[in-house]
């Protein structure tokens, strides 16, 4: 069965790079953006998610790499 898309459920129009917590259930641990056959996110939103999560990082909000 098929994963469904977490911001097509949700109704979410736009990954917003403030919003941390539901950029961080899409990393792993390492602080790595978790590629979209493990999550199910569609290809537009693995997109918008992948540049929320650069620009958080470059903000500060999110590490680059935990260790």
């Amino acid at each position: 069965m098929k994963k469904q898309c977490y911001f097509s459920q949700h109704n979410i129009k736009y990954i917003d790079y403030k919003d941390v917590d539901i950029m961080k259930k899409f990393m792993n641990p390492h602080g790595r953006i978790i590629n979209r056959k493990r999550t199910g996110v569609s290809a537009k939103y693995q997109r918008q998610l992948a540049t929320a999560v650069k620009r958080a990082r470059f903000m500060g909000l999110l590490p680059y790499i935990v260790r």
